[in-house]
């Protein structure tokens, strides 16, 4: 497992009857999914390792892929989580300082398979015009049978509470800060913030450490009581993979938080907060997923360039009265944020924390210290 070898011939099967060639990189040569594509020019790694792809196989839209690796500080969780990564190019044979492992070798090492040779101008056409779908990668002789076979094992992501799978199991504290700052002396911790651990992305965490604070990370099914044993000065919601309704225990969790607690939620977290507001969600068509997406701040009238991966989508109609929509997606106007009017919540639909991803947003974070400070003094 683990060889380098671009030839071996497979197909990927849309569930609307489309196909396309490929060669698997890897002896990893089936798997199935919700394929989704992603807009980002780097950070294939950060992709692979974003707990929010769970259940997704990812067509990476740039087309040369793997040049730089991976190496062992970028990823964003403890394994990739990708159904499946899809290249129009792949290069095995990575040329940089940083680098400590090929990219198909870490992927089949984590029996996930890596394509190239597809056609992804077309492929993510089709995606666009048609929406995202399932699809199934197997070997080029595979009969309709074993097509259909392989169907029947892959669900809808409509209804998936994918959230709870990817959850850690129990607590931990983390006290890594952003890259920058790790050669800097450790000051002592100002706030304790907890983090419910929907699927979070290592650099939110290392953004709440660079900012002073202790950072207990807790399972998703933690219960009100026990977040309160904790002492904490604010409530983190972190991203995470899945329909966001589905994930049917968080309301009542979060209105027991609600007006307690500072709390930010990032993601899915947003989407969960406005659930628990009594907002509803929404499928979108094909999602937006990349590093290149603008958001329009309807308050300030600043435009940032941000970092998305989202399916879903609030309704900002449905938020209660108490509630502003903060900022738009200028592609389409779908809603990127919230805050409440009288409680200190804010939530982000986008990923300020970046990685892969430009820092436009981060100011989120020092948003989100402000409302705790102002909680604690």
């Amino acid at each position: 497992m683990g060889k380098w070898f671009i030839g071996m011939n497979v197909r990927l099967h849309l569930e609307d009857g489309t196909s396309f060639a490929a060669q698997a990189v890897t002896d990893i040569v089936s798997a199935g999914g919700e394929i989704v594509f992603n807009t980002s020019m780097t950070g294939y790694q950060e992709i692979c390792t974003d707990p929010s792809y769970t259940g997704q196989m990812v067509v990476m839209t740039y087309p040369h892929i793997g040049n730089v690796g991976v190496n062992e500080e970028d990823v964003e969780s403890n394994r990739p989580w990708v159904s499946a990564l899809i290249t129009r190019s792949y290069h095995g044979t990575p040329s940089n300082w940083r680098s400590t492992e090929a990219l198909h070798t870490y992927l089949a090492k984590n029996k996930i398979p890596l394509l190239t040779g597809v056609d992804t101008r077309r492929l993510v056409r089709h995606l666009r015009d048609k929406g995202a779908m399932r699809a199934v990668i197997l070997h080029d002789t595979a009969s309709s049978a074993e097509i259909q076979k392989a169907f029947s094992t892959v669900p809808n992501m409509n209804g998936q509470d994918l959230a709870t799978q990817v959850s850690c199991k129990e607590p931990y504290e983390w006290a890594e800060p952003l890259y920058e700052n790790r050669t800097q002396p450790k000051a002592p911790a100002t706030h304790h913030i907890v983090v419910i651990d929907f699927g979070a992305k290592y650099n939110i965490l290392r953004h709440l450490v660079s900012r002073g604070c202790k950072v207990t990370v807790v399972p998703s099914t933690t219960t009100a009581a026990q977040i309160a044993d904790l002492k904490p000065d604010g409530i983190m919601l972190s991203n995470g993979p899945g329909d966001p309704a589905a994930v049917t225990h968080a309301p009542a969790l979060i209105q027991q938080l609600m007006g307690k607690y500072p709390m930010f939620g990032i993601c899915l977290g947003h989407q969960l907060l406005a659930l628990s507001l009594g907002a509803t969600t929404y499928k979108l068509k094909f999602g937006h997923r990349g590093a290149n997406q603008p958001v329009k701040n309807l308050v300030t009238g600043k435009v940032t360039i941000t970092s998305q991966n989202h399916g879903f989508a609030v309704d900002p109609k449905t938020l209660p009265k108490d509630c502003i929509e903060t900022e738009i997606n200028l592609n389409d106007n779908t809603n990127q944020g919230f805050r409440h009017t009288t409680l200190p919540i804010i939530a982000v639909q986008y990923h300020p924390e970046a990685s892969p991803g430009p820092h436009d947003a981060n100011y989120w974070f020092d948003e989100f210290m402000r409302l705790v400070h102002a909680q604690t003094h």
